[in-house]
């Protein structure tokens, strides 16, 4: 009989041992299988019981939670949601985040393990502190400056520090409220559908994500190019430049809107915006040469990030010299993000030296410990020091006695140039219009802002001055909140 008993508790030992290697091959093993499984509903749960953290703009928070009561008991809500819209993005229980509710999910959500007391804190304990805040560089006079600027129309606007990189406006209209897609139900699903159906897609961040044809404000590009390549060494000497152009290899003439071209300095036709001149120097400086120079600038980079990720400008590495003549005043397939057009505005204003753009400052614990801080950092060495000491030069006369005159500030050193990008079937499409700029207080030895604005839907005809028509009162705004005299 005891020879039974003990083959039986022998038997009882092997299956006792058997179901905890079981368990601690479920805990262990496939816990994170487990944990991602869509129909395990706890990690949902557990993401919404306790609010999130907060996205600051000016030290002041422009989100906030609240306390539905439901299963999933915290909602995101927006301050000034349109305004801020391409900015946070949105914090959906049902779609999901964007932008920097994406990017800085995990410090916002609280599982971020820099927000825990003592290292692997919360891997030991499976838990999560609150949510942290996200502290923008963004400025709330510069961003509603930009936003009352264009008014609703189809259009964004990117302002950069250009000594730091720090983005101080990132607009594009027309917006959404992002605070609609934070629940759950038919009211979230019907707004979704509504957002995704309408024509002017609010929902698109046009700042960042979506490219156009930057016309002539390209021209500075192909200007630095030429000056760097030393096709031209003195830029008011006579570049033998006919008008109208034959584009190389074809019958085709490429004509100017601007009069007083043929022969032009590359100053008077950075002033007055000759597409002849600029065509030809771009063929000059040859395929390599402007492939180099635009990708100094942040061109063809298809992994720059502020941290949410940009759209990348594009200029094509194999064309015609034809084509390349095109590419070289932003036309055929040249294409440029609001906020890649602002960094070459930059890069003049900051002496050659293009800083990374970047749109969080720091993020900190829910007490406001900093967690960690963005720090400014040399994206590339865009041009030469003379190279942009003659540019600003040449976008001050742009504002001074240009195509930019709308941008002048009283007091104020200001930069600028036009454009008019021409879209559609046989360029049949409302021209976008485009300006760039930057400004710099008389008293201080440092640029306060560079400034790109894109307006889509610009009564504009096919001449330069549009964009000063259309877009350089916005940028001169916006410079004007940057300097405090508004």
């Amino acid at each position: 009989m005891i020879r039974y008993i003990r083959r039986a508790a022998a038997f009882c030992l092997l299956l006792l041992v058997a179901l905890l290697l079981n368990a601690a091959r479920v805990q262990v093993f496939e816990a994170p299988s487990l944990d991602d499984n869509s129909a395990n509903r706890r990690n949902t749960i557990d993401r919404y019981d306790r609010a999130r953290g907060n996205i600051l703009v000016d030290g002041k928070p422009v989100t906030g939670s609240k306390d539905t009561g439901e299963q999933l008991a915290y909602e995101r809500t927006y301050r000034h949601g349109p305004l801020y819209a391409p900015v946070t993005g949105y914090a959906s229980q049902t779609y999901g985040t964007t932008l920097v509710e994406n990017a800085e999910d995990e410090i916002l959500s609280g599982t971020d393990p820099m927000l825990a007391p003592i290292p692997f804190w919360n891997e030991i304990t499976r838990s999560r502190q609150p949510g942290g805040d996200v502290a923008t560089t963004v400025k709330d006079s510069m961003q509603r400056a930009a936003y009352e600027g264009l008014g609703g129309r189809r259009g964004a606007v990117a302002a950069v520090e250009p000594t730091t990189g720090k983005i101080l406006a990132l607009v594009s209209t027309p917006s959404y409220d992002p605070g609609r897609l934070s629940g759950t139900g038919s009211s979230v699903t019907d707004a979704w559908r509504e957002l995704n159906a309408q024509t002017s897609q609010p929902m698109l961040n046009r700042a960042i994500r979506q490219t156009y044809p930057p016309g002539s404000t390209f021209k500075i590009v192909t200007a630095a190019a030429a000056l760097d390549a030393e096709v031209v060494t003195d830029p008011d000497a006579a570049t033998d430049s006919p008008s109208p152009y034959v584009l190389p290899g074809t019958s085709t003439t490429l004509p100017d809107e601007a009069s007083g071209c043929a022969d032009a300095s590359l100053a008077e036709a950075i002033r007055v915006s000759c597409n002849t001149v600029m065509a030809r120097l771009g063929v000059r400086v040859g395929l390599d040469g402007m492939v180099e120079a635009a990708g100094k600038f942040g061109f063809n980079d298809t992994g720059l990030k502020i941290p949410s990720g940009v759209a990348k400008s594009n200029f094509d590495t194999d064309m015609s010299d034809d084509q390349l003549a095109l590419s070289s005043i932003g036309q055929f397939d040249t294409t440029a993000t609001p906020l890649q057009m602002a960094m070459v505005a930059s890069a003049v204003a900051n002496g050659g030296e293009l800083r990374y753009p970047h749109l969080v400052d720091r993020t900190t614990t829910h007490s406001g410990s900093t967690v960690r801080t963005t720090g400014s950092r040399t994206y590339h060495r865009a041009m030469d020091p003379q190279t942009a000491t003659e540019l600003r030069q040449m976008m001050i006369d742009v504002v001074r006695d240009g195509t930019g005159g709308n941008a002048a500030i009283d007091g104020v050193t200001v930069g600028g140039k036009t454009g008019t990008a021409q879209h559609g079937i046989d360029n049949t499409g409302t021209p976008y219009a485009w300006f760039i700029s930057w400004a710099q207080a008389r008293d201080s030895a440092r640029p306060a802002v560079a400034v790109a604005v894109v307006v889509e839907d610009a009564a504009a005809d096919r001449a330069d001055i549009s964009g000063g028509g259309s877009a350089a009162p916005i940028a001169r705004s916006v410079m004007e909140a940057a300097l405090g005299t508004d």
